[in-house]
């Protein structure tokens, strides 16, 4: 498991995706905003829905349904973004993550986060930091800074406020 979450914070938020319950961090969460008009930017991966404004910086957002290959969901009111901060190369990055709807923050001892499962070699855990039960569910508790590949933040990094016009 990684030692350095377990050192960070046991705080987690909890989200819905496609019905299943979802947790990260909140060491890696800056905000939860409602949805709001996405800016789509041509030439992107699927999963990539487009920028949005936050305070003035054009911050990439990503539909976390479509990069864990799950079916794409309909807009409710309790969709939102999740706006969390990820390292590349040591170099900060910010993110959007386009969410079914958020629950709420907990507290989560080491201890009752066990490993993933081992699911087979076809399908990528790597981002999976374990499994948590949380009352009578299990929640999938991710990674945020390995949901994604170099590349893809390293792309996602290039969409700064200087690159595209973002107006407050």
């Amino acid at each position: 498991m990684n030692k350095e979450l377990d050192n960070v914070t046991n705080q987690y938020l909890t989200f819905v995706l496609d019905q299943e319950l979802y947790t990260l961090s909140i060491a890696h969460v800056q905000e939860v905003l409602e949805y709001m008009p996405i800016t789509k930017v041509p030439g992107t991966q699927d999963f990539m829905l487009g920028v949005i404004n936050v305070r003035g910086h054009a911050v990439p957002v990503v539909d976390l349904r479509l990069k864990f290959d799950l079916n794409i969901g309909e807009q409710t009111v309790d969709t939102c973004i999740i706006i969390v901060e990820v390292e590349i190369e040591k170099e900060k990055t910010t993110i959007g993550a386009l969410v079914d709807g958020v629950e709420e923050v907990l507290e989560l001892d080491a201890e009752k986060i066990e490993q993933p499962p081992r699911l087979g070699t076809k399908i990528d855990t790597e981002f999976i930091y374990g499994i948590a039960k949380i009352e009578d569910k299990f929640a999938i508790v991710l990674d945020i800074a390995r949901v994604f590949s170099f590349a893809e933040l390293d792309a996602m990094q290039g969409y700064s406020s200087e690159e595209l016009e973002v107006t407050a």
